[in-house]
């Protein structure tokens, strides 16, 4: 079997955005999994991504109240197709984050975690896959908003994909 993934973090809905970008529900709706990474401010967003997904898998971020850390938790685990991931919202500093996330998921294939709005994509020496897919509303000092998108295939993660927001398609105030 193949499923397609969709990885969003740091949605801050409504504060950064007032909705998802249409391009991102067209991605929710060709996955078969959708993962969040936290920091999605309002559980609305967490209602319609678990009405519009095959698969939801998310966790709370700093950003998220007592409503969303009631229904999520802190650290998720799912295997999907062979590949196993763990999924947390903050990993700390950059520098020696493939180290520390090695040390503390030895069990991991991939690890995917939000927080800093910057899209990550590497490797630790021991082979954790390490991804952070930015943010499909709030780019901070990004050149532009990011989601990521790849396939589980038989044990591997394949077709690791950073999308852009389309400027256009990414205009959220109105």
């Amino acid at each position: 079997m193949v499923s397609k993934l969709l990885f969003l973090a740091d949605t801050h809905l409504p504060k950064r955005a007032r909705r998802l970008p249409e391009q991102v529900w067209d991605a929710v709706a060709a996955a078969d999994v959708v993962f969040h990474a936290g920091d999605w401010v309002t559980a609305e967003l967490l209602d319609e991504l678990e009405q519009r997904s095959r698969r939801l898998i998310g966790v709370y971020g700093n950003n998220d109240g007592d409503d969303l850390r009631s229904r999520l938790p802190e650290i998720a685990a799912a295997t999907v197709e062979g590949v196993r991931f763990a999924m947390i919202h903050e990993t700390g500093a950059a520098k020696g984050r493939e180290e520390r996330c090695e040390a503390r998921f030895p069990n991991v294939d991939v690890l995917v975690f939000g927080h800093s709005h910057i899209p990550w994509d590497t490797t630790s020496p021991g082979g954790l896959r390490l991804l952070n897919p930015g943010s499909p509303t709030d780019r901070r000092r990004q050149p532009v908003c990011t989601y990521m998108t790849a396939t589980a295939d038989g044990g591997r993660l394949v077709d690791v994909k950073l999308v852009p927001v389309d400027k256009a398609a990414g205009r959220t105030d109105g």
